[in-house]
Formats: C-alpha cells, sequence, structure tokens
C-alpha cells in the first residue's frame, strides 16, 4: 500500500517507517526537515518537506494514498509548560492534524484509514485506578491537550475515514525516547524513583507500537481510539526498579516532587502522577505482545544498545 507518515523522522517514526517498508509498503515522509533526516535505504521511502500546518506542492504526491499516519508534535517535556510553550504543544498537534485532513478533502483518491498519535496523559491522573479505552477523560494540560488533538482526528470521519487515535504510554526504545533520560542517572550511579513512587507508569516496547500500528492498518474492522501500551503497567517505583536491574545500577536516590516542581514547574505534573492503562481493545482484538512484561523489554532496549555502540 501507499502511505503517507507525518512525523516519520522522529524517534518512533523512524521505527514505524522501517516495519512498513520491510513489509512491502511504499511510504511517504513529511518532515519539516528532509535534508537532515534519515529514511530507509530503500526506493520504497522518500522524505519530502512541508511545513505542518497548510497545503503545499507534497499534497500532490500523497494524493492516492490509502492510509496516513500522524506522529507530528512538538517533544512533550524538553521545556517547561510556559503559556506560549503549551500553545505550541497543541498547535503542533492540532493543526497538522487539520493540515492533512483539509489536504485529504481535495485528494482525487482519498485514504481509507487515518491513524493519530494520542497519549494516556487523555486520562489525568487517575492514581491506582485501571483504566481502558472505555473510560472517561481527565482533567489537567495533558488531558486537555489529548481531548483536542483526537476530536481533530474525528473530522476525518466526515470524509468516510476509519479513524484511530493510538494513545501512547511511554515508548521503550534504544535510540530516544524517555527512557533514555531515565537512564542517565542510573549510569551515574544516581537513580531512583520519582517520589511519590506510587503513580503508575503505562509503558510500551517500540517494537510493539509499531507492530500495533500495522496490526490496526491491517484490521478494517478496527476503529475509534485504542490503548498503545502494555499489559504489565506499574509503579514508578517498581519501575526504576527493573530499569536498575536491566541496567545492572541500583534504585536508590528518590527524587522529590517538590524539587521538581521548582525545576520544571507544571511539567512535574507528568512526573510526578501517572496513569494505570490496560490496553483492552487490543487484546479483545487479538493483537499478540512480543514484550508484555516490563523486565524482558528493558533487557531488550539495553541490549540492542549494546549491539549499536
Amino acid at each position: 500500500m501507499k502511505m503517507v507518515l507525518a512525523g516519520g523522522t522522529g524517534f518512533i517514526g523512524r521505527h514505524l517507517c522501517n516495519l512498513l517498508v520491510n513489509e512491502g509498503h511504499s511510504i511517504i515522509v513529511l518532515s519539516r526537515h528532509p535534508d537532515g533526516a534519515t529514511a530507509p535505504a530503500t526506493v520504497r521511502s522518500r522524505v519530502i518537506q512541508w511545513n505542518g500546518h497548510e497545503d503545499g506542492p507534497w499534497a500532490t504526491l500523497c494524493d492516492g494514498a490509502e492510509v496516513v499516519i500522524n506522529l507530528s508534535g512538538a517533544p512533550i517535556a524538553d521545556n517547561r509548560w510556559t503559556p506560549a510553550r503549551k500553545r505550541e504543544l497543541v498547535g503542533s498537534r492540532v493543526l497538522t492534524t487539520r493540515a492533512l485532513l483539509a489536504s485529504i478533502t481535495n485528494w482525487k483518491t482519498k485514504p481509507h484509514t487515518f491513524i493519530t498519535a494520542s497519549g494516556v496523559g487523555f486520562y489525568g491522573d487517575r492514581g491506582s485506578e485501571e483504566v481502558n479505552e472505555g473510560s472517561p477523560h481527565g482533567e489537567g494540560f495533558l488531558a486537555e491537550l489529548c481531548q483536542a488533538w483526537e476530536a481533530a482526528a474525528n473530522q476525518g470521519e466526515t470524509l468516510g475515514l476509519r479513524v484511530l487515535p493510538v494513545r501512547f504510554g511511554m515508548v521503550l526504545g534504544p535510540d530516544g525516547g524517555a527512557l533514555a533520560k531515565m537512564a542517565f542517572p542510573f549510569r551515574l550511579f544516581l537513580g531512583g524513583p520519582v517520589l511519590p513512587g506510587s503513580q503508575y507508569v503505562s509503558w510500551i516496547h517500540l517494537t510493539d507500537l509499531s507492530r500495533l500500528i500495522l496490526w490496526l492498518i491491517t484490521n478494517q474492522s478496527m476503529s475509534g481510539p485504542v490503548n498503545g501500551v502494555a499489559p504489565d503497567s506499574v509503579t514508578m517505583r517498581e519501575f526504576c526498579e527493573r530499569l536498575g536491574q536491566a541496567m545492572k545500577r541500583p534504585s536508590w536516590v528518590s527524587v522529590p516532587g517538590i524539587i521538581l516542581q521548582i525545576a520544571l514547574g507544571e511539567l512535574a505534573s507528568m512526573l510526578t502522577t501517572g496513569q494505570r492503562v490496560y490496553p483492552k481493545r487490543a487484546l479483545e482484538g487479538g493483537f499478540t505482545f512480543s514484550y508484555p512484561g516490563l523486565s524482558a523489554a528493558l533487557e531488550a532496549v539495553f541490549s540492542d544498545s549494546k549491539t549499536k555502540s
């Protein structure tokens, strides 16, 4: 199939693009910085320029794609959540989604499937309550961001598209993402949980997330939100213990939440609160995780890191 992948040069996009190409699909990658992009070394993938918010020459090349996947979005945790940064985080997700759908409106041959990234932040801070795709949205900036993101994507249904927002948990991979930042203090023997430690971490291995997206593409009966998480959500304290075990490092230097609040402001809430998310729709639909358990997933990540280094 011919597919369009917006945000395909990022941490998740690169891996997904390789998987789709290896499956025989033809991929058009939309990137704001195509000159510095790394794409699979194959004629089945092409990186082209787009600015993320309006039509351009790229639209003609994308016309006729059967699937459009939107992974675009400024990194959530790179800067404090000032009012200007919040507008950037929302705009880089909502406006790109609207731009893609506006372009699709004018395509001669429209896709049948529109997949967009979202996040487990949709559920807000839920303590130890287990939530799934049928649970209501929560409160807070991340919940509002995900709601706006998904609402923009759902407009694709008016075009006759099958819309699938995938709510990502923490994505574990060997070459980027939040795990790389969490692992750094462990390498210095200074690792430990962010207090209170009882907040839940919902996660997924990068390979499984890419496989899940491919599975959703090929399962035409699936539509609506899907939780992109493994079934083994754990507390922050347990996550750091297993991370230390995988890295052969202790997990003993706890980080007080008040310190993060001083350093990061409202962004600290992303680390001091959490969601216990269950992938109900994926499991009921028959998807099989390669890494359903955290320990095996972390061991695979650090094994891959050693192989690449």
